[in-house]
Parts: structure tokens; C-alpha cells; sequence
């Protein structure tokens, strides 16, 4: 999380930064509904935020067998419109444009993408359209855009895939350093729907769990909105409570 440290940039941060700063204790971990209440708490930018958790884990990224990757649908989506780009023909790409894709095609738009055009958020693509679609992983690549099998984005099935992203499904991998950003809604979000979603979330990491990640598997788990301070959850309480 890019403002998770402490650090020199406070004094242009400004007054309001400061003043969410003073409602975190910053050595204590939190349960999740209270970091998440925080969160809503400390979010003094004129606009919806986005609420996003980076998650640490024990795992190291450059071994293939390390890396986490894949997809969760979050039970009350993002909060905002995702624009879906389909590489599919036929059949395949109808089927596309009746789920509601925002753009459907094949090599016209691959040409589009090489010219340096990346509005949109997801790319799903039919497994015959990935010996083309390879060609932009420099591009789509270091952007997380690369349609993988691993996160449902390399498939025949293109309406369902379709339809899944646009009602809040979301893609998770490993950065360098073993961290997963992800976002989980906006602050105008009530608590229990962004504790429905942060659980659903944690809940998908776990499960993908590679066998090869040794030790403590869920090191720290911090969420803040898009402006302000990060929380600290406690990651021995990140997995929905057993009802009683």
C-alpha cells in the first residue's frame, strides 16, 4: 500500500490526513468491522474512495509455485462500473456483446492496444485468440490486463465470464514482496457489506494457498481508503467467525 509508511510527504498531505492519523493507533491490530469502520472514519477526500487492502504474504513471488493469482467474486462488487474487453469471433464474441461487454473483437483491437489504448479494466479472451493476444503481454502484462486460465479470463465461456466481472468479480495476484492489493468497495459502503467482501477476499487467498509457501502464510493485512492512513488488521482474525 503506497501510504502505509510514515514519512516525509505529511506536511503536504495536510491538515485532514493529519487529523485521520490521530484516530489509528498505529501499534494495535484490529479486528476487521473496526478497521473497516476506521477506514470509513478517516476518509476526508471530497469523493467516494475506494476502500483497498494489501495483503502480505509468506510467499516469495519469483518461484513459479509461489505465485498467487486468481479470481473472487465479492458479494457487493466494487462500487463502480467495470469495463469488461472481450478478444473473442463468432459465436463466441456474440455471446459477449448479448452478457454486456464493453468491447468485443479481434485483431482490430489488438492494433488499437498496441497504439497505446487501455480503457478498460478487465480482458477476457477465448483460449484460440491467446496465440494473438500473446503478442501485448508486454503491454497488457506489467499491467495485470493479461488474460490468465488461472483467474477465468482464458475461456470459451465468454457471457458467463462476462457477466461474473460485471456484477463483482475481481482478479488478485502477487506483487514483488509477496503483497496483494485488491479492492473491496467504496467508503460509502455500510461496514458489513465491506466486512462481507474483506472476508471474501481473505477467504479466496487462503484457499490459494500454494503447497510450496512455508511458514506464516497471512503476514499483515492493511486497509485504508484511496486517501487515507492505513490500518492494520490482525491476521490472526481474518476468516469469518463460526456463527454461534
Amino acid at each position: 500500500m503506497h501510504h502505509e509508511e510514515d514519512g516525509g510527504d505529511m506536511g503536504s498531505r495536510g491538515k485532514k490526513y493529519e487529523d485521520s492519523l490521530k484516530l489509528v493507533d498505529r501499534a494495535r491490530l484490529y479486528d476487521p468491522a473496526e478497521a473497516l469502520e476506521l477506514v470509513k472514519k478517516t476518509a476526508k477526500a471530497g469523493f467516494d474512495e475506494t476502500v483497498e487492502c494489501a495483503v502480505r504474504l509468506g510467499v516469495d513471488p519469483k518461484h513459479a509455485d509461489q505465485m498467487v493469482r486468481g479470481a473472487v467474486a465479492l458479494p457487493h462488487g466494487i462500487g463502480k462500473p467495470v469495463r469488461v474487453l472481450v478478444f473473442a469471433k463468432g459465436e463466441k464474441a456474440k455471446e459477449a456483446e448479448e452478457a454486456g461487454a464493453d468491447y468485443v473483437g479481434a485483431e482490430e483491437l489488438i492494433e488499437r492496444i498496441r497504439e497505446g489504448w487501455l480503457d478498460f479494466d478487465v480482458t477476457i479472451a477465448t483460449p484460440d485468440m491467446m496465440g494473438a493476444v500473446g503478442k501485448l503481454g508486454k503491454i497488457l502484462g506489467p499491467k495485470g490486463l493479461m488474460p490468465n486460465p488461472k483467474t477465468g479470463t482464458v475461456t470459451f465461456e465468454t457471457g458467463r465470464a462476462v457477466r461474473e466481472f460485471k456484477a463483482g468479480k475481481i482478479e488478485y495476484r502477487t506483487e514483488k514482496a509477496g503483497i496483494v492489493h485488491a479492492p473491496i468497495g467504496k467508503v460509502s459502503f455500510t461496514v458489513d457489506k465491506l466486512v462481507d467482501n474483506f472476508y471474501a477476499l481473505l477467504d479466496a487467498l487462503i484457499r490459494a494457498k500454494p503447497a510450496a509457501a512455508k511458514g506464516t502464510y497471512i503476514k499483515s493485512v492493511t486497509c485504508s481508503s484511496t486517501m487515507g492512513p492505513g490500518v492494520k488488521i490482525n491476521p490472526l482474525r481474518v476468516t469469518r467467525p463460526a456463527e454461534r
